[in-house]
């Protein structure tokens, strides 16, 4: 079985090389649904090629799948990887394309970009 076959082998493969990459702060208005429930209004406050963080309420454990739909975008399945005081971050199934990433970052940007150790 290849590292590739699952999500959270490409999340650690992508985190070697995606993750001191610069997080770009956005307020992007979606929605998140996680595996198995309905979908919830949330805001995305992160946004890099490999991941996201945004607002979850609810609890969301580490290895769940959920279902991120931006405006504009087909819903991108992500797996929780972190959940803390309200706010998830999640590793995207599939690498963002670069042209994606920057359509929706020149929509979208908030004040800047920073470098996340999560």
């Amino acid at each position: 079985m290849s590292m590739f076959n699952s999500t959270v082998d490409r999340y650690a493969l992508s985190a070697q090389e995606d993750r001191s990459a610069p997080r770009s702060k956005v307020t992007i208005p979606a929605s998140l649904r996680p595996s198995g429930s309905r979908s919830f209004q949330t805001v995305v406050h992160d946004l890099s090629l490999s991941g996201f963080s945004c607002v979850a309420v609810n609890r969301l454990h580490k290895g769940n799948l959920v279902w991120l739909t931006l405006p504009g975008l087909e819903s991108l399945q992500a797996e929780v990887i972190w959940w803390d005081n309200s706010m998830v971050g999640c590793a995207l199934q599939n690498l963002l394309s670069p042209i994606v990433h920057d359509n929706i970052l020149a929509r979208w940007r908030g004040d800047g970009i920073y470098y996340s150790d999560r």
